[in-house]
């Protein structure tokens, strides 16, 4: 049986064609196609005409690769940037009158626990007590579990696009006092989960997303060509010190430092915050 899967995020849209036979499905094909939603959407606010017209095109050409790989209907999900907006179940019903393909959201922490699932699945059972974090355009979602499944998990709105938006919005680069202000709040928002965390005592905290790859990478960590099971391990000291470089340039500059792109080289700073 071949599935196929869209993922629509705050920047791309994603499709993984998959064999599912015997179990553990067997990537045949993936795709991108770059939307960047968290530009056009600001906090709390509805997804706009265009971005709702990029949207579908995006969705239909993910369901005729799918169709051309041989795969059924693609199942459909969206993440903080559709699930958030006050227009959602329009933009939901405009999506599947379009194109035929049913796009649904998916509430963050039931984001949060298959990310968890997969992380397990990858790093087993010898990291022991597992931490995970994961920072998309729109939210921010962390887990910890001891088992296969997270007990705790946790959605909060501090995606990288949605804080550049709120904080950084017409300054690049953004003023000291800006940097301060987004801190604050990022402290208030995870104070709990931090502590919660912390208790819980991890042996391992595995960081996934483009935000942190890329943050990874500006920290020294092998570049994507080594393959994905080359060690990669993010200090906080070197984050420290990219955050302040990254602080110090506007946005084109950035995309000059290692492993920052130009499209996310606006939100890397708030990211890294």
């Amino acid at each position: 049986m071949r599935i196929s899967v869209v993922d629509v995020g705050s920047n791309t849209v994603r499709l993984v064609v998959a064999d599912a036979e015997g179990g553990v499905p067997l990537p045949v094909h993936t795709a991108k196609w770059r939307l960047r939603l968290s530009d056009h959407v600001r906090p709390g606010g509805p997804v706009p005409e265009e971005a709702v017209e990029r949207l579908v095109e995006a969705v239909e050409e993910a369901s005729r690769t799918a169709a051309k790989w041989g795969a059924a209907g693609p199942l459909a999900f969206a993440t903080a940037v559709v699930r958030s907006a006050p227009n959602r179940q329009e933009v939901l019903r405009t999506v599947r009158t379009r194109t035929g393909v049913g796009l649904y959201t998916l509430p963050g922490e039931v984001e949060a626990e298959l990310t968890f699932l997969g992380a397990r699945r990858w790093m087993g059972w010898r990291s022991g007590p597992l931490a995970l974090f994961d920072i998309g355009g729109g939210s921010l979602e962390v887990a910890f579990g001891r088992g296969r499944l997270p007990d705790y998990v946790a959605s909060l709105p501090l995606g990288a696009g949605r804080l550049t938006h709120e904080f950084f919005e017409g300054q690049d680069p953004p003023p000291p006092e800006a940097v301060r202000a987004l801190r604050r709040k990022v402290r208030h928002q995870l104070r709990d989960v931090a502590s919660r965390i912390r208790w819980e005592g991890p042996r391992t905290a595995v960081a996934t997303s483009r935000t942190f790859e890329q943050l990874g990478r500006l920290c020294g960590t092998p570049p994507g060509r080594r393959g994905p099971f080359v060690e990669r391990r993010m200090h906080r000291a070197d984050l420290r010190e990219a955050i302040e470089a990254l602080a110090a340039l506007p946005a084109a500059r950035r995309a000059e430092l290692p492993g920052i792109s130009a499209p996310r080289a606006a939100q890397s700073l708030a990211g890294a915050v």
